[in-house]
C-alpha cells in the first residue's frame, strides 16, 4: 500500500425539504434524506479520494478499509501536494429560534402559498415561490487525531413575480434565508414587494448607457464584492494563474478606507463552525485600507501560494473540499445614504442584481441590476430598467469615492467546481466615479 502522509473523513447525514408553488399550484412538496462520506488520503504525492454512502465512522475496520482503498488511488497521482499547518477549533452553532423540524410539511406549504399569493398584485401574470430547508449533521476525523461534529440548520425561500402589459413583461424577486431557525412566518410583505416591483418596472424608463457616477445599493455592491473580488482572492485561482490579484499582496488595489472581508464565523447564511478540513475559521481581511493583504486558502493552497490563512475549505455533501467564500462583504464607511445621493449630483442609483458574469483572470465583470433610479441634482427621480454595470475590477476598486454606513447582507448560493454552497454577501451603499453603465435608452 502507498504511504499515507495524511487522511481525513467527512460524513454528512441529513435531509432536504423542498416546496415549489407555481401560479397557486403546488408542484412539489417533500423531503429527501442522504448519508454521504468523503475519504481523502494524501499519498507520496497527491490525493486519493473516495466517496461512499452510509459509512459507519465509528467502525475502525470500515475506516481502515476505506483509507487503504483511497491510498491505492493516491499512488497513481503525479502532482506534488503539501499541506500547511492549520489551527483546529469548533465554533458553537447559533441557537434556533424555531426548529423547522417542528413544523409539518402542510403548514410550510400553507405559509409559502401565502407569500406566493401576496405577490399576485394587479397586473402580475405569473408567480412562483420555493421553500428550501436543509438539516446537516456533520462528523469529521483525521489522521492527526482531530475530530469534530456539529449540526447545521438552514431555512429560507424565494419568490418571483412577472408582470405583463401589452406584450411587455417585467420581473420582481425577493428571497430570505437564515441559519437560525424556521423562516416562513410573516413574510407576505416580501411577496408583495416582488409583485409591486414587477408592476412598477412596466412604467420604468429605459436606462441610457454611458460613463457616469453610479450609486450601488447594498445588494449589487455585495454581488460585486463576491463575484469580482472574492473569487479573484481564492487561493486555487491564484495558484492556477487565473486571478488578476495574483502577485499583488501589499499593493494598493483600491481606494483609501476600503476594507473587504470574508468571515465564515459570522452568523449569516454562509456561517460554518469549522471548515471542511477541520480547520478553525475566522475573519480574513482580503483588502485593508485599499491594500491587498490576504488570499483565501485551504491547507493545500496556503502551502503552495502563501499570503493568507486557511479555514476557507468548503464542500457540498459527498464532494471533496475546495477553496470557497462564506460571508463576503465591504465594511462600513461613514457616509449616510442621503450624503451619497447628494454627492452623486447627477448619475444613477443601481438596485439589486439579476446576475452577470466575471472573468477573475482578465479582471473584468458585467452585472445586471434589477432596476435603478436616475439621480438629478442630488436627488433620485425617475425609475429605470434594463440597466447594467461593467468594468475592470482594479479600476472600479479605485473609483469608489464614498462608502456608506448602512451595510446589509444578502443570502444566496454560490456555484464553483460543480458544487453549490450557501453564502452571503453584502456592502453599504457605495458611490463610484466613472462607472460604465449599460442601457438601451436613447
Amino acid at each position: 500500500m502507498a504511504e499515507a502522509r495524511y487522511y481525513d473523513i467527512r460524513c454528512v447525514q441529513g435531509e432536504i425539504t423542498l416546496v415549489d408553488i407555481d401560479n397557486g399550484v403546488i408542484e412539489s412538496a417533500g423531503t429527501s434524506y442522504f448519508d454521504r462520506a468523503v475519504v481523502r488520503v494524501l499519498g507520496p504525492k497527491g490525493w486519493g479520494i473516495l466517496t461512499r454512502d452510509h459509512v459507519e465512522i465509528d467502525s475502525k475496520r470500515e475506516i481502515d478499509a476505506l483509507v487503504e482503498a483511497a491510498a491505492r488511488l493516491s499512488a497513481v497521482t503525479g502532482d506534488q501536494i503539501d499541506l500547511a499547518d492549520a489551527p483546529r477549533a469548533l465554533l458553537p452553532v447559533p441557537p434556533l429560534g424555531e426548529d423547522p423540524r417542528d413544523v409539518d410539511l402542510e403548514e410550510k406549504t400553507r405559509l409559502l402559498a401565502g407569500i406566493e399569493s401576496a405577490a399576485r398584485v394587479p397586473e402580475v401574470a405569473n408567480t412562483r415561490a420555493r421553500y428550501t430547508e436543509g438539516i446537516d449533521s456533520v462528523r469529521f476525523l483525521d489522521s492527526s487525531g482531530n475530530e469534530f461534529s456539529y449540526e447545521a440548520v438552514r431555512s429560507g425561500f424565494s419568490v418571483i413575480a412577472i408582470a405583463s402589459r401589452n406584450g411587455m413583461m417585467q420581473m420582481g424577486s425577493e428571497r430570505d434565508h437564515i441559519t437560525t431557525g424556521f423562516n416562513l412566518r410573516d413574510k407576505q410583505d416580501l411577496g408583495r414587494k416582488a409583485g409591486e416591483v414587477a408592476v412598477s418596472l412596466l412604467d420604468a424608463k429605459l436606462a441610457k448607457g454611458g460613463t457616469k457616477r453610479a450609486v450601488l445599493d447594498q445588494e449589487l455592491a455585495g454581488v460585486f464584492t463576491h463575484e469580482a473580488v472574492g473569487h479573484a482572492s481564492e487561493g486555487d485561482l491564484v495558484r492556477e494563474g487565473a486571478s488578476v490579484l495574483a502577485g499583488r499582496i501589499g499593493e494598493r488595489i483600491g481606494c483609501e478606507g476600503l476594507v473587504i472581508v470574508d468571515d465564515p464565523s459570522l452568523h449569516e447564511f454562509g456561517f460554518i463552525p469549522v471548515d471542511a478540513e477541520g480547520v478553525a475559521v475566522r475573519r480574513t481581511e482580503v483588502i485593508r485600507d485599499g491594500i491587498l493583504t490576504s488570499y483565501l486558502h485551504n491547507r493545500e493552497t496556503l502551502a503552495a501560494v502563501g499570503n493568507g490563512v486557511p479555514g476557507h475549505a468548503r464542500a457540498e455533501h459527498g464532494a471533496p473540499p475546495i477553496v470557497r467564500m462564506s460571508n463576503t462583504f465591504i465594511e462600513n464607511g461613514d457616509a449616510t445614504y442621503d450624503e451619497i445621493i447628494a454627492e452623486c449630483k447627477d448619475g444613477i442609483l443601481l438596485i439589486g442584481s439579476r446576475g452577470g458574469q466575471v472573468d477573475p483572470g482578465r479582471g473584468v465583470f458585467q452585472f445586471n441590476a434589477e432596476y435603478g433610479y436616475l439621480i438629478e441634482g442630488g436627488e433620485t427621480t425617475d425609475m429605470v430598467r434594463d440597466v447594467s454595470l461593467s468594468g475592470e475590477i482594479l479600476t472600479t476598486l479605485h473609483d469608489i469615492t464614498l462608502l456608506g454606513n448602512d451595510r446589509k447582507m444578502s443570502p444566496g448560493y454560490c456555484g464553483k467546481g460543480g458544487q453549490t454552497v450557501p453564502v452571503s454577501d453584502g456592502a453599504p451603499h457605495i458611490l463610484l466615479e466613472n462607472a460604465t453603465v449599460g442601457g438601451r435608452g436613447i
